[in-house]
């Protein structure tokens, strides 16, 4: 049996340990940076399996993450940024870890093997809703498992994998082949198969956010300002839409209840925050068109 890419031994890890720190450290770091094109192999799965997870937001589906180990940290840390840069609501997002999101340093290894929860956490999927997995090898029972449940199901399933042919990807309807080369440290896929993760998922989730109208110009038009520093962007953003200057943009913002959209729009010429909301609807939520309609 074929040994998996991911558990190579990298052709410069002989010796590595008797090597100057330097030349270790520029090793890992041209490891990084390979890792990092792998997702430019996988760019029509990704934007058919952004397009998935809009629909998903759109027919008041939910968003399933699932994944075990460093993969589970990736995959965790693309959900949870979600709602402070696009406002999609906290509902509609569902993280499944396996042995849950860790609480202190520990991250137990077994958990990737226990997938007997999974049909009790995964109960209520629909078809209306998208799961997303990860898994470097594409074998984790842990992962596959909740493929194999959204499967039966009739949920979407976007997997991704640094593997090919691995079950995962054949379990989906968008399979992301990261094809990652062996780690300098092998099987430690934490380092180039997390950084290729890390970057597919990002591109999963923004190219998801631009199919829902919450990018505009490369700006977060539907981040939730929550903190000082965001409704200082918010406030930015607003004042380069339209061309105010910061304190009408500041009392828009009041009048829309920190609603970025509504605001420009205020800001733009609509009448109220219901006429601004009607015309958001008449756009499906797409700021530019909105913008252009009042302008005519």
């Amino acid at each position: 049996m074929a040994t998996p890419v991911t558990e190579q031994l990298h052709q410069d890890a002989i010796g590595l340990d008797t090597r100057p720190l330097p030349d270790v450290a520029a090793l890992l770091a041209r490891g990084q940076a390979d890792a990092a094109a792998a997702p430019m192999t996988a760019l029509t799965q990704i934007c058919t399996g952004a397009s998935a997870m809009a629909q998903t937001i759109r027919s008041g589906g939910i968003l399933h993450y699932a994944a075990a180990g460093s993969s589970g940290l990736m995959a965790a840390s693309d959900a949870l940024e979600l709602g402070g840069t696009y406002s999609i609501p906290a509902t509609q997002i569902r993280i499944h870890m396996a042995g849950g999101l860790p609480t202190s340093a520990e991250m137990p290894g077994d958990v990737e093997d226990f997938a007997d929860d999974l049909e009790q956490e995964l109960a209520d999927l629909s078809e209306n809703d998208t799961l997303i997995t990860v898994s470097a090898s594409g074998t984790t029972r842990y992962t596959v498992a909740a493929a194999k449940i959204a499967r039966s199901k009739g949920a979407t399933i976007i997997g991704i994998a640094n593997n090919a042919d691995s079950k995962l990807l054949h379990l989906s309807d968008h399979p992301v082949l990261l094809p990652t080369p062996p780690e300098l440290i092998s099987g430690s896929t934490r380092m180039g198969a997390g950084t290729a993760q890390k970057i597919a998922l990002n591109m999963l989730s923004t190219l998801m956010a631009m199919e829902l109208g919450h990018v505009q110009d490369g700006m977060m038009v539907n981040l939730r300002a929550d903190n000082d520093k965001l409704r200082a962007r918010a406030m930015s953003i607003v004042c380069h839409l339209t061309g105010v200057d910061p304190e009408k943009a500041r009392s828009a913002l009041a009048a829309a209840d920190g609603n970025l959209k509504c605001a420009a729009l205020l800001t733009a010429g609509a009448a109220s925050p219901q006429s601004a909301y009607a015309l958001l609807e008449q756009t499906n939520d797409h700021l530019r068109p909105a913008l252009e309609r009042l302008k005519k």
